[in-house]
């Protein structure tokens, strides 16, 4: 018999995993921790794990049911961290900036979220998370050319609007 892989991408055995996390035998020690504990309790159906990881002030919006029906029936297809900042063992507050990939039917999706966390003692809690925001394009070739579009936002061409004052 194998030993089930932790849905959370770290390759390791859920048993000595996010296992001991999903049944209170140990506690996540970084918030990076409970975010993976957190997608591999989607994963594998324990929608009691997300409720009770959530801050106190979090959990009115907690739809138990859906949670409950989008983990059933959804495909995990796996966990990428993009980004941490803080939230380590000696921390008080982190952020995890993830992608959570399932499919659901014939439809692949992925779940863009930067995680807010707090710990409280000495227990990590998922307090908010919000989609990131697109990068901001800045301008680094050449100026604008005559036929090239107005950086007014007219949609006029360049010659045809600020190029005549």
């Amino acid at each position: 018999m194998t030993e089930t892989t932790c849905p959370c991408g770290t390759g390791r055995p859920l048993a000595s995993c996010c296992g001991p996390y999903h049944s209170g035998k140990a506690s996540p020690p970084t918030a990076e921790a409970l975010m993976r504990a957190r997608y591999s309790a989607y994963a594998t159906g324990k929608v009691d794990f997300v409720e009770k990881t959530l801050a106190p002030e979090s959990r009115k919006d907690f739809d138990r049911e859906a949670s409950k029906k989008w983990a059933a029936e959804s495909a995990w297809k796996g966990l990428e961290i993009v980004a941490v900042k803080g939230g380590g063992a000696k921390d008080e507050q982190g952020v995890v900036n993830f992608v959570a990939r399932f499919s659901q039917g014939e439809t692949d999706y992925e779940h863009r979220e930067i995680a807010q966390f707090r710990k409280e003692n000495g227990a990590w809690w998922f307090v908010d998370g919000q989609p990131p925001k697109p990068a901001t394009m800045v301008k680094t070739g050449p100026d604008l050319g005559r036929n090239d579009p107005c950086h007014c936002g007219s949609g006029k061409k360049y010659k045809k609007c600020h190029a005549l004052t």
